[in-house]
């Protein structure tokens, strides 16, 4: 377990490329066991991606998830790429992996998000975000932890710098869309957006807490392939359901020179109240 105080004190001189690892506070006594969360925008297939599967794999696994999202999928039978989700969750082992896109079934080139589950997914839906022009979608998978039921939620939102109205939309268009019977809820992706940004305000609020305290990290864009250092892939989580704990950051660290992907993994570990 690491010392928060010792934590917060160090990572002002800790490089991107290094391990980020923390914890936010013990789990409460009684607590159910530990849910395990990782999002990972993969980058489709861009670069060497017959080099980057691997890692991404290793990444994941050594996070051991129960839940996994993913963005920037891609499937393109004109390139011979099956389904990417369906690749890395066929690699890991015990997940059941379902994708959403806002491209046709059965077009030969679909690109989206994907969720992998290794907990019994009780019921699954998804839904084009408005505004319809900027071809975003969230994709929810209900699931069962040890007799609880929680709503875990899939998304990639409007990338543009002065598009926070057009993420505030898409996140209200989000929430409005999800059931409202009381099932715990998280929200994670890549919200191309840092907490700060006035899109995010909803999920920023007293609802949810970011799994990933604010300032600790500094980048979830990966500076080796010239973005700048953004943390922009976030884990949200009702503050009324769930407790935090550990997190990490993943596949921020070179083999051979190569990543996983133009961005890092974020890693995280809740309890249920």
């Amino acid at each position: 377990m690491i010392d928060r105080r010792t934590l917060l004190a160090g990572l002002a001189a800790v490089p991107a490329a290094a391990a980020v690892t923390g914890c936010a506070t013990l789990p409460a006594p009684g607590a159910s066991r530990p849910l395990k969360l990782v999002t990972f925008n993969i980058w489709h297939n861009q670069g060497d991606w017959a080099a980057r599967q691997p890692l991404l794999i290793e990444a994941i696994r050594a996070a051991d998830p129960d839940v996994i999202a993913l963005q920037e999928v891609l499937e393109d039978a004109n390139v011979g790429l099956p389904n990417q989700a369906r690749t890395l969750a066929d690699a890991l082992g015990g997940y059941e992996m379902h994708f959403v896109s806002t491209d046709a079934e059965g077009a030969p080139r679909r690109y989206g998000n994907a969720i992998l589950s290794r907990l019994p997914v009780l019921a699954h839906d998804s839904r084009k975000l408005e505004p319809l022009d900027d071809y975003r979608t969230a994709l929810r998978v209900r699931v069962d932890l040890d007799g609880k039921t929680i709503d875990i939620v899939d998304t990639h939102l409007a990338w543009q710098a002065d598009a926070q109205a057009v993420r505030a939309r898409q996140i209200g268009d989000l929430l409005g869309w999800l059931p409202h019977d009381g099932t715990p809820l998280i929200v994670m992706g890549d919200f191309n957006a840092v907490q700060e940004d006035a899109g995010l305000n909803v999920l920023t609020g007293d609802r949810f807490f970011s799994a990933l305290p604010r300032g600790v990290v500094p980048t979830t864009l990966n500076p080796a392939k010239g973005h700048p250092n953004r943390v922009i892939d976030h884990i949200f989580v009702e503050a009324a359901h769930f407790a935090p704990g550990a997190w990490s950051v993943l596949g921020n660290t070179p083999v051979n020179g190569e990543y996983p992907s133009d961005h890092f993994g974020v890693a995280a570990t809740v309890t249920v109240r």
